[in-house]
């Protein structure tokens, strides 16, 4: 993980201001305290997006904390109502007991919504968006001068059709088989400490935390927490699908298995491709080779969770299956947090069209 967030002062961004016609944004984040939050700020300032006020929101036990915004000292703000007056982008990253009590608020006040707790993906109007797949199948997002809440495609949903897709420019892709390996991350950072909490206690033979999970997580690989955790691997296997279903329709759909793993940071997939026809590694390696990819093609060189963390790509390794003439097999890292971020601030990029003009006054 990066350190505390930043985002970028208005000085120092002229060269990208001048480019927007000296166009300027305010910004709230709600869950400004959180992983995810502290990952939007940090792709705020690296993406220089012209943000004249950030707004860091969130639950009361976080009141006051003091985060870096640019060249100035921020503090968390409490939610509430007027908070999202004159604002042009609300980020909701907090959970979706959150959203779902804010987002109106938000919205009626005229704010551009962009949802990454997944709590608004069945209300009407709303879209469920990834720019690197809209890139990628050419796809054309019209300016909305009203444009509905944006519901940012899960990262693992973007990772797998953005390797289904490229993969099939070598040849058709018959079957997508994939593992998923789940950081603690994605449980934010109490999940995080309990799994931190559990590997200590575990070497000292003390009693494990559970409050969580519910369950032994460090040391271990999961398929299901335990009977008493709000958590559910298969509540997140059915998001997953169901993203990835909406930004890639045309893409083979994926048979998926999603594992709580041992690890605090960034996500790993296990994928087996079927294709039409056999298909060598370097005729595969040049068709999912592009943006967003990095290969690794070295005899010593293989993805981990750790090369991943901060970086804002995939990357990726290519096997041949050892019986299978049509199979290959993909084994991928990415940064959770990092391409959640980058797909948000993303969107927001695309409908800054949507905003009145000029600067704001």
């Amino acid at each position: 993980m990066s350190p505390v967030s930043k985002v970028v002062s208005p000085k120092a961004v002229a060269s990208p201001l001048e480019a927007r016609g000296a166009n300027l944004y305010r910004v709230a984040i709600v869950g400004g305290a959180t992983l995810l939050g502290k990952e939007l700020a940090e792709v705020l300032r690296d993406r220089n997006f012209p943000a004249a006020d950030i707004r860091l929101l969130d639950d009361d036990d976080t009141l006051g904390q003091l985060k870096a915004v640019g060249d100035e000292i921020n503090f968390i703000q409490s939610i509430r109502s007027e908070q999202f007056e004159r604002v042009d982008f609300a980020y909701f990253a907090a959970d979706a007991r959150s959203t779902k009590n804010n987002w109106k608020a938000a919205s009626d006040l005229g704010d551009t919504i962009v949802d990454l707790t997944y709590a608004l993906e069945d209300k009407p109007g709303v879209s469920i968006r990834s720019p690197w797949i809209e890139r990628q199948t050419n796809q054309s997002v019209a300016p909305d001068l009203q444009p509905g809440p944006v519901v940012v495609a899960h990262p693992a949903a973007t990772v797998l059709a953005l390797l289904a897709l490229r993969a099939g420019k070598a040849a058709k892709v018959e079957r997508l088989v994939a593992t998923v390996l789940e950081p603690a991350s994605e449980s934010g950072q109490k999940g995080m400490d309990e799994l931190h909490e559990q590997t200590v206690n575990l070497l000292s033979f003390q009693e494990l935390p559970k409050k969580i999970f519910d369950i032994q997580v460090a040391f271990n690989l999961l398929a299901r927490f335990g009977q008493s955790s709000h958590l559910s691997l298969q509540e997140v296997s059915q998001t997953i699908v169901k993203h990835y279903r909406s930004i890639a329709p045309a893409a083979v759909e994926p048979a998926l298995q999603l594992l709580q793993a041992p690890v605090f940071h960034g996500y790993g997939f296990s994928v087996y491709l079927e294709m039409e026809k056999p298909v060598s590694v370097a005729d595969l390696s040049l068709a999912l080779a592009g943006d967003h990819v990095v290969l690794n093609v070295g005899p010593d060189e293989s993805p981990t969770n750790v090369s991943a963390a901060g970086q804002g790509d995939i990357q990726l390794s290519i096997t041949p299956d050892a019986t299978q003439a049509n199979g290959v097999w993909l084994w991928a890292t990415t940064d959770n947090l990092r391409i959640a971020a980058l797909t948000a601030v993303e969107c927001a990029e695309t409908m800054t069209a949507s905003r009145p003009t000029g600067p704001i006054q």
